[in-house]
């Protein structure tokens, strides 16, 4: 299974490019987002590795704690097939997608992204498409810093920074990021219970 088509939402604006003879060797080309227009939680990654790109798939490292932390706080099972771990997400509420539609970087590490080469994606025409997005979870210290260089969040969208799924991220065990992964769970929650509310 390749990238997540979008429900409703054009992805136009996060197109792959053809391959060129100008792109430069080790030139990365992100994917499109996996969302729908009723999502409520935006996650957002650097830019897909080395693995996700094989794979063309978000978080396709077998050792990166994204999927797991997913079955853990919305019984989204990190064993199905792609295909229906991103519908799964999209039903409970999240959109999955990166700060990065492009950049020159050698490897999978973050700290390779040469910065005068990032194309930061349509984040605010994403958020306009799906206007209940009230939260914007970056996945990483470096999801972070791209995020506030590269995009202007709007005021009424809260940001927070988890720690990174990655396993480059090594200083803290699963519990420790699932217990602070687990205000998407708790913010998910919320909405429902706003919507729900008379």
């Amino acid at each position: 299974m390749g990238r997540c088509s979008l429900a409703g939402i054009d992805p136009s604006h996060a197109r792959l490019p053809e391959h060129s003879p100008s792109i430069p060797e080790h030139h990365t080309t992100g994917f499109a987002p996996v969302a729908n227009p009723d999502a409520r939680i935006l996650i957002l990654g650097t830019l897909p590795g080395i693995a996700s790109l094989r794979q063309q798939q978000y978080y396709a490292h077998p050792q990166n704690a994204f999927w797991r932390i997913l079955e853990q706080l919305f019984n989204i099972p990190a064993q199905a097939a792609y295909h229906v771990r991103c519908q799964s997400a999209q039903d409970q509420g999240l959109a999955i997608w990166d700060v990065c539609h492009s950049a020159q970087r050698m490897g999978s590490l973050d700290s390779n992204i040469q910065s005068n080469s990032i194309v930061a994606n349509h984040i605010h025409q994403l958020l306009a498409d799906c206007p209940r997005i009230r939260l914007i979870a970056l996945n990483g210290q470096a999801a972070a810093q791209l995020f506030k260089k590269h995009i202007r969040p709007a005021p009424e969208i809260e940001t927070v920074i988890l720690p990174s799924t990655s396993p480059a991220n090594a200083r803290l065990r699963f519990e420790e990021k699932l217990a602070q992964w687990a205000i998407l769970k708790q913010a998910c929650e919320n909405s429902i219970a706003d919507n729900n509310s008379p």
